[in-house]
């Protein structure tokens, strides 16, 4: 099963400073029909003015990941962690027992373009902590996250892999799930087929019960795959 979840079907919120997609349920979004996708809770696309940003809030018991497009955000929190995490880096944090922590887009002039994503951990009561780390624009893919933090990853307390994966125009590409595993794919840009079905920029695809994608880029393309565990 393939479902396609289009850019323009996502709940949509602008706050001046602010423009918000938001692929599941998210604050004023309610969607009974896109409340997550197994341990993935939320996906935000967000647009975030010069100079703008979330002032301090609390988190507790998520895993929060955050993938900079375009500009850097400044995080600091209740860690004492006060860093910028530029555009192709990622930023994990767990937020366990709590934490609170303030982003901003520091620039003056360029707007700031991220994703942020929460992932359900796998236990509660977790010991707060922060990382963040660079994968470099190649092709194919490179592991972002998993649990073991194999092969240069981020540690994510969940069963689940995160791989970016870039793919230039007219390359075809194959992905085997183990059986029971679900699949998210997050279209970060571009436009390809996977398993015949269209996507582009921003699309999201849920997919479960195959036993085989074929990815075929029509032009140069970046995924973040998601291969999470299968739910009852």
């Amino acid at each position: 099963m393939i479902y396609v979840r289009s850019a323009n079907e996502r709940g949509h919120a602008t706050h001046g400073w602010l423009e918000s997609w938001h692929t599941f349920s998210f604050a004023d979004y309610y969607d009974r029909d896109f409340m997550g996708f197994s341990a993935l809770r939320v996906i935000n696309e967000d647009f975030i003015e010069a100079g703008k940003g979330f002032g301090t809030h609390p988190h507790k018991d998520m895993e929060i990941l955050t993938y900079v497009l375009e500009g850097a955000v400044e995080h600091q929190d209740s860690m004492g962690n006060k860093e910028q995490v530029p555009a192709g880096e990622f930023q994990i944090m767990s937020a366990g027992t709590g934490i609170r922590h303030s982003e901003y887009n520091p620039d003056d002039t360029t707007a700031l373009h991220l994703y942020q994503i929460w992932i359900i951990p796998q236990a509660t009561g977790l010991t707060p902590r922060y990382e963040q780390r660079r994968f470099d624009a190649v092709n194919g893919r490179q592991l972002v996250l998993s649990p073991d933090a194999r092969d240069g990853s981020l540690k994510i307390f969940q069963d689940m892999t995160l791989w970016r994966w870039a793919l230039s125009g007219g390359e075809e590409e194959v992905y085997q799930p183990q059986s029971g595993r679900v699949i998210w794919i997050q279209v970060v840009k571009g436009a390809l087929t996977i398993n015949g079905h269209a996507v582009v920029t921003s699309d999201g695809v849920a997919i479960r019960d195959e036993d085989l994608l074929s990815l075929r880029a029509a032009e140069d393309s970046e995924i973040l795959l998601f291969d999470l565990p299968g739910v009852d």
